[in-house]
Order: structure tokens, then C-alpha cells, then sequence
């Protein structure tokens, strides 16, 4: 079933939490809830995501705010990795192409550290293998979600369209729950949920939005 603006936000599938204490959404209720979606190995994730939200924490810290990290991998399944989160929140240490971005922009300090603190708990998405047959099954609900239409289309479209998701799922290796239960499009991306637990925003790259949204929902009764 696809997840839509306006419904009820799904708890979190995570494997590990790597920093703060387990929680999840139906425990946050009465509280404005921001999830950072990101991938360890995202340039962008550090430049421009992740300081917006910590900058968040930081100005609303004594609000009706909470703030939950989740790292993901729906692509460089070996460097998006759980070790790679802990290596980051340990020690502060990015790898990768986040490395060779920050160090460009020069970012780094001690030549290969965060030049900033993440404040907020961080988890670890829960990712699975996917099998290896791909079923009807499989294709019939990938379209529900993410090809709302597919109905108006035509037969030669329609047939187009599913061998190219039967290509696409016997492709793919590993799912990503929380990022794909959200129907997020890549990372960094932003999920705002209210204090009733009910999703009204989702933002994907640095959009710019995220803190006049939740300025509007902590503003809500």
C-alpha cells in the first residue's frame, strides 16, 4: 500500500541503533518528529542535509521537537554500511565520496573528521536481501505504488512498463525498509511528522522548507 501526505506515519524499521536510546514514532506522540533520511557515503547527506538538522536541533532544542538519524543504503551497499555509521559516530570519520567532497570544500578538520557533531540518536535502516525469483506479486505491488495510473495505460505501454520493473526487481539486490515504506526518491531527504503522528511533509535534497514546516506544525494544538 502506498504511503500518502495526510495518512498515518508507519514506525521505523531499523536494524541498530547506533546512537541514543530506541525509539520510534508511536513513542514520540505530542512531539513534532523530523527523520534525516541519509547515506554514509552522500556528499550531499553532510554538506547541506544533515548541518541543516542539526542546525534544527540547535534552535528548537527546547521545543516540542524530536530528531531521528536514519542511515540507509539503496545503492554502494559496501561503503553505506553499519560499521561505516559507527565509524562516523565514534569517531567522527567520513569515508568515501563524502570524504573527497568535504575535503574539497574543505571541510574536514584533523584531515579527515566531521567538522561538525551529529547531536540527535541515529539508526541504522533496516536492509534486506531480496529474493532471488521475482513474482507477479512482486511487480503487481512495486506498480500500486510507485505507477499510480498504470491503469490508463495502453496494453503495449502496460507490458512495457512491467518487464521493465520484472528487469529492475531481478536487479536489485537489497531493500532498503524505512527509505522504500516512505517512498523516498534519494538522500538526503526529510520526513515531517505531527504531533498526532500523521505525515504532512517529505522533502527530498536541501530544499529549504524543513524549518518553516515544522515552525507551522509545533504551532499546530
Amino acid at each position: 500500500m502506498s504511503l500518502e501526505i495526510g495518512s498515518k506515519a508507519p514506525n521505523l524499521e531499523v536494524s541498530e541503533w547506533v546512537q541514543g536510546s530506541p525509539t520510534n514514532i508511536d513513542q514520540l506522540l505530542g512531539n513534532v518528529i523530523v527523520i534525516e533520511v541519509f547515506q554514509v557515503n552522500c556528499p550531499g547527506c553532510f554538506l547541506y542535509g544533515l548541518p541543516q538538522v542539526v542546525n534544527l536541533y540547535e534552535n528548537f532544542k527546547d521545543k516540542d521537537l524530536k530528531i531521528i538519524g536514519i542511515a540507509t543504503a539503496f545503492e554502494d551497499y559496501d561503503k553505506n554500511t553499519v560499521e561505516n555509521l559507527k565509524y562516523l559516530i565514534s569517531e567522527g570519520k567520513v569515508i568515501g565520496e563524502t570524504y573527497k567532497a568535504l575535503k574539497q570544500h574543505g571541510k574536514l578538520i584533523d584531515s579527515d573528521k566531521l567538522y561538525y557533531k551529529i547531536p540527535f540518536p541515529v539508526a541504522q535502516d533496516k536492509i534486506i536481501k531480496m529474493p532471488t525469483e521475482v513474482t507477479d506479486q512482486m511487480i503487481d505491488n512495486f506498480i500500486k505504488i510507485y505507477v499510480p495510473d498504470f491503469s490508463a495505460y495502453s496494453v503495449k505501454d502496460k507490458n512495457d512498463i512491467t518487464q521493465r520493473v520484472r528487469d529492475y526487481l531481478a536487479n536489485k539486490q537489497y531493500s532498503p525498509l524505512t527509505f522504500e515504506k516512505y517512498r523516498l526518491r534519494g538522500t538526503p531527504s526529510s520526513i515531517i511528522i505531527d504531533k498526532k503522528g500523521i505525515l504532512r511533509y517529505s522533502f527530498f535534497g536541501s530544499e529549504g522548507y524543513l524549518e518553516g514546516a515544522v515552525n507551522e506544525l509545533l504551532s499546530e494544538g
